[in-house]
């Protein structure tokens, strides 16, 4: 099946490239450190990493050429505007999944001639730590067949957090340079195009905060946090985190806390246990310490009352659809409830998912073919634990993988 490039319509382009300049010059207030792509022709292709829900508007503009972005296909259907987007050359795919089609409609735009946009991760971060990139990224590039940019943007986490509403304006960079020519990515052997990749993508916003050193709009105040910091790292209390006065995260178990200064950077004034200067360290103890216990068999499942909200066609937006108990184990998701006024009861697989769309506090995604079911736990604090159980399953499954063909 070969797929026939849709190409961008240019007024279309240029109009979301102006709305979207406004938006990087005054919110997020972009500095362009590089552009090696402003004036490059023919195909590439620009990988991206992903700190933020609207990332893209730092690069939209990046070049004349119309470029086709990559998005995926849970934010395509809950948008009002698809024919606006379709009229763009957006290219909505699955993701975490490897469908025919998506990749064959990715690979038409390159020989085509023209660039395309890929966000590996597919997600932005909730704690300034980069999602997994799927090991199929890897061996995806080096089958494009075309040059290989990378545009890093850096500090759009500190502007729009996930775990909290609303923009906080300040100063990013976006550095646009050529990480692989198309005949050197032909020659080499995919753990060197993922050590570059990796390199290149993965990022900790805390510690390039750290040494940029920017006051972000609000940046102390830190409510919704909780939902991503859910267990103390003092006494291990699970979901006893709570903010107060905005800017202190304190355990109603042991009395640790932590104060947040006008760099988004954390202290601990009481002296009570550990000082974790950055949320994306206290994010990696939670994650390591829960991988632990999966490890050694002390926890291996968890479940909930959930309830279902589903992509309505017609209406472009998810609702409600029903209810059902969320099960999750290594084996996966199983699901059973009333969905749409049917009895369902069906498993899903985690095994090839690094991660899950997810909003903290709030819900997660589960993908069953071309359905999406957003769950919304009974117990919203769940949300994060559903998520990095779901990562630390792909972990151990690939490190164990990996001894196997040692």
């Amino acid at each position: 099946m070969t797929m026939e490039y849709l190409k961008p319509n240019r007024l279309c382009y240029r109009i979301a490239q102006f709305a979207s300049w406004n938006f990087a010059t005054f919110v997020f207030k972009r500095k362009m450190l590089r552009n090696e792509i402003k004036n490059k022709k023919g195909a590439f292709v620009v990988i991206a990493n992903h700190e933020a829900a609207f990332d893209f508007v730092n690069l939209i503009d990046a070049t004349h050429r119309p470029m086709s972005f990559v998005i995926s296909h849970s934010f395509y259907n809950s948008l009002p505007i698809k024919g606006f987007l379709n009229k763009m050359g957006v290219i909505p795919k699955q993701q975490f999944q490897t469908a025919v089609r998506d990749l064959k409609r990715i690979k038409a735009v390159i020989e085509s001639g023209e660039p395309v946009v890929i966000y590996p991760a597919g997600l932005m971060c909730e704690d300034g730590l980069s999602t997994p990139i799927p090991a199929a990224t890897y061996k995806f590039l080096k089958w494009l067949e075309t040059d290989v940019y990378v545009a890093r943007t850096s500090g759009t986490y500190f502007v729009m957090p996930k775990w909290t509403k609303g923009l906080r304006p300040g100063r990013t960079y976006m550095d646009i340079y050529k990480l692989f020519d198309k005949e050197t990515l032909a020659t080499m052997e995919l753990d060197e195009v993922q050590r570059k990749t990796d390199e290149a993508i993965l990022f900790d916003a805390y510690r390039e905060q750290e040494e940029h050193r920017v006051k972000y709009k609000n940046n102390a105040v830190i409510d919704g946090l909780e939902n991503v910091l859910y267990q103390c790292p003092h006494c291990k209390t699970e979901f006893a985190m709570q903010v107060r006065d905005h800017s202190t995260i304190a355990c109603t178990a042991c009395g640790y806390e932590q104060v947040v200064d006008d760099y988004a950077l954390m202290h601990n004034y009481r002296g009570l246990g550990e000082e974790l200067r950055y949320v994306s360290d206290w994010s990696r103890l939670i994650y390591q310490q829960l991988k632990d216990k999966i490890r050694k068999g002390i926890e291996n499942s968890l479940e909930n009352q959930a309830i279902i909200h589903m992509i309505d066609p017609k209406a472009d937006r998810f609702i409600e659809v029903g209810k059902a108990h969320i099960h999750l184990s290594k084996d996966g998701f199983h699901l059973r409830g009333d969905i749409r006024d049917e009895a369902v009861d069906l498993t899903v697989s985690v095994a090839n998912i690094p991660t899950l769309p997810f909003g903290p506090g709030k819900y997660f995604e589960i993908q069953h073919g071309t359905d999406i079911y957003r769950c919304y736990p009974e117990d919203g604090r769940l949300t994060m634990k559903f998520i990095n159980m779901v990562k630390i399953f792909y972990e151990l499954r690939a490190e164990k993988k990996a001894l196997q063909t040692v």
